[in-house]
């Protein structure tokens, strides 16, 4: 079975878990700086214990909040419902994180989800349940990197944010009121947007045309980094950003964890030119051998990391011969 990973760095920060119990003093003293790490903070158990509530305001009174660059919100109880008060205890404490740049919401492990119907990390993702986010981004106005795990009722209405860098969306069946809400939001300063899509087949009601708007790249004057990832579509995303007007501002493209194939890269290489790109991820793809070894050939990509691992190569055949093809999401 393989497991959904927890976050080991945030922001550049490594990161921490702050005691989910109740400190002694000689313990709350030699906890780190509080801006040199990413901090962590959920309840040790989700079915009984002290709520999220009770642990983030011990983390509060404990931890000096003033240089806080970096939190991590893990879990927050019973993974079935979502982080309503977790979010609204956030907007309600923003004035004691004046220094927050960074924030991710749902950081849960495998223990946190019901493993008893899961069996990859697509249908773990798909089992954490969030809500609407969006608020977080309104209250936190100096975020620079906003990240979230789940896409169980999950909510991202349009938004304008002045300074966001870096947006990350994981999930394994992306509804299409997120996928629009994003493509229509205004975020100036962002560089780097990692989307993680997901399939139909565990709920994800998104078309390609929905990501127009972000191909097209009017509302992402700054964006150097691009990751359209896991999709079950990928080979159309291919073919849509052969021609994307956002392509030419790229530095870096990953197109991972989806079912790609052959048809795909052949979109890519026969539209505009990438010869610009410093980076183009293509590991678990399902790529002939021929395609890969070409890849590697081609000249004028000599400077670029192309990642098209043999061994990322996934291929599933069920006892009836019918070939199946399944997405990635932790990786």
């Amino acid at each position: 079975m393989a497991m959904l990973n927890r976050m080991q760095e945030f922001h550049g920060l490594p990161v921490f878990d702050f005691p989910a119990s109740e400190l002694d003093p000689q313990d709350a003293a030699e906890l780190p700086a509080p801006e040199s790490v990413a901090w962590r903070v959920g309840v040790l158990n989700p079915y009984e214990g002290d709520d999220w509530e009770v642990v983030f305001t011990r983390f509060l009174a404990t931890v000096p909040a003033a240089p806080v660059r970096a939190l991590i919100v893990g879990c927050w109880g019973d993974p079935d419902f979502g982080p309503e008060e977790a979010i609204a205890l956030l907007v309600s404490r923003r004035d004691q994180l004046p220094a927050l740049r960074a924030l991710f919401l749902g950081d849960l492990n495998d223990e946190w989800v019901d493993i008893a119907q899961l069996n990859n990390e697509a249908f773990k993702t798909s089992h954490i349940t969030q809500g609407e986010v969006t608020p977080l981004l309104n209250a936190f106005t100096e975020l620079e990197e906003f990240g979230v795990r789940g896409e169980t009722e999950l909510s991202f209405p349009a938004v304008r944010h002045e300074r966001l860098r870096k947006l990350v969306v994981e999930t394994a069946a992306m509804p299409v009121d997120v996928v629009r809400g994003m493509a229509a939001s205004d975020l100036p300063a962002l560089e780097h947007l990692d989307l993680r899509l997901g399939a139909s087949a565990w709920g994800g009601n998104y078309e390609v045309a929905d990501l127009a708007p972000i191909l097209d790249g009017a509302r992402l004057p700054a964006l150097k980094h691009l990751a359209l990832r896991n999709s079950e579509f990928q080979d159309a995303i291919c073919k849509a950003l052969a021609t994307a007007p956002i392509v030419p501002q790229l530095e870096e493209l990953d197109l991972s964890m989806g079912k790609l194939t052959d048809d795909g890269v052949t979109a890519l290489l026969t539209g505009q030119s990438l010869t610009h790109l410093t980076s183009l991820d293509l590991h678990h793809n399902f790529l002939s051998t021929g395609m890969r070894n070409y890849l590697k050939e081609l000249p004028e990509w000599h400077r670029i990391h192309i990642n098209t691992d043999p061994e990322d190569a996934v291929l599933y055949v069920s006892r009836d011969g019918i070939l199946h093809r399944f997405i990635g999401v932790d990786g």
